[in-house]
């Protein structure tokens, strides 16, 4: 099905919308992602499911079923239980619901009857077609990697990778191709009579329009666990002699009231924050990931142009390189965030590293490193907190890069 030609069946759609919303008919949108992709990437997927659910919500009364995290990549203390973790140990989950209507899984299961999904929809990308046009378009067609997955079982259900969930089954599955927009989703998902709908594979699915208010609306309103915020905010204090209120970040209690600020007022701790990433990135990324020397020297200048003295730096480096980098940058005074093991048991591997983007987005100046979504996460959280873009939107240059492209500025945008 093109989505171009759907003009008449979105009109069919309006009315059939309007009759489920008469009958108050509660639908569910549950989604996985490709079990690779890691934290940062899977906040990202939700944002383009939460403003699919906004847009299904103009029809129906739809709900956004929060799948839980379950060790990620780079999630690396295997001597926790980091399996199906709900979404409250790192968001405030009452805020995401004041953007659209949210529940954990495990609330989800316990309103139903069978731990049953009525249907499992995978998503798949199109075959490379060479000189091809893109446009949105959906077809169904036969799957080619879900028995990696899922199977059929002699009760004629599906069972499979259902958030590690043994118990639970879907009634039916089918395989989707999908180009587009996730609201490009929005017919068929309207149309189909299911109560609940899984979406598996759902970063397939592009952001409706990145960027634009709505787009920041929902991430605005991904405000972060309270006890993860205290444990930033006492670290500041104590480390790097950072309050909100000698920073002037201090921020309304409800992301609705937030407006734009002056970029140009002073911002910020007084230290520079470094998000220095290692591992598969010196290899996977080499030209553009420096080596610990210039990554140093990078640093101090950094911190001599806003005369600075104190560098707090979020590394999944080795400790070897992280003591090599902080003999490099004396006389300035490196600071990590090192959580005690009864904070690790608490916080998990994901809220520490929470705790280290708020750390990094109350910086007077921060530098990421390239493509790196943790980076792309703490520029988003210091534009909604008004930092200037010149000390937000900044990386690290690889040792033969010169005088580097900077990331893309994507500025914050209100209602």
């Amino acid at each position: 099905m093109h989505l171009k030609q759907s003009s008449l069946l979105l009109i069919l759609i309006q009315i059939f919308g309007a009759l489920a919303q008469n009958e108050k008919t509660q639908r569910f949108l549950l989604y996985e992602i490709n079990p690779g992709e890691g934290f940062n990437l899977r906040r990202d997927v939700y944002l383009r499911m939460a403003v699919l659910v906004a847009h299904l919500r103009a029809l129906q009364p739809w709900t956004l079923v929060l799948p839980p995290w379950s060790s990620p990549y780079h999630w690396r203390s295997g001597h926790l239980d980091q399996e199906k973790v709900p979404w409250f140990k790192f968001f405030d989950t009452n805020s995401l619901s004041s953007f659209v209507p949210v529940i954990e899984l495990q609330e989800f299961l316990k309103t139903q009857e069978e731990w049953k999904i009525d249907e499992l929809v995978i998503l798949e990308h199109f075959e490379f077609q060479e000189n091809s046009l893109w446009e949105e378009k959906l077809e169904e067609v036969k799957c080619r990697e879900s028995e990696i997955y899922y199977w059929k079982s002699n009760k004629n259900e599906w069972e499979g990778r259902f958030w590690n969930n043994p118990n639970i089954t879907a009634k039916n599955l089918r395989c989707m191709a999908f180009q587009g927009l996730a609201t490009g989703l929005l017919p068929f998902l309207v149309e189909e009579n299911s109560k609940s709908i899984m979406l598996d594979r759902a970063e397939v699915a592009l952001h409706h329009a990145f960027g634009d208010a709505e787009y920041w609306a929902a991430r605005r309103s991904m405000r972060f666990a309270q006890e993860l915020i205290v444990a930033a905010k006492e670290f500041r204090k104590s480390h790097l002699d950072s309050t909100d209120e000698s920073d002037s970040t201090i921020r309304p209690k409800d992301w609705k009231d937030e407006q734009q600020l002056d970029t140009n007022a002073k911002r910020g701790g007084p230290y520079v924050a470094v998000h220095l990433r290692r591992k598969d990135f010196v290899t996977g990324r080499a030209p553009q990931v420096p080596s610990i020397p210039k990554a140093a020297k990078q640093i101090k200048i950094l911190a001599e142009k806003h005369g600075l003295s104190k560098v707090f730096v979020a590394s999944d480096g080795t400790e070897k390189e992280l003591t090599e980098l902080e003999n490099l940058l004396l006389p300035l005074t490196l600071h990590r965030y090192r959580p005690t093991a009864e904070e690790l048991e608490s916080f998990l591997d994901g809220g520490v590293a929470i705790i280290e983007q708020i750390i990094c987005s109350h910086a007077r100046a921060f530098t990421g490193t390239f493509e790196s979504t943790f980076s792309f996460r703490i520029q988003e959280e210091r534009e909604i907190m008004g930092f200037h873009p010149d000390n937000t939107f900044q990386r690290l240059c690889g040792d033969d890069e010169g005088d580097c492209d900077q990331p893309t500025r994507w500025r914050v945008q209100f209602d």
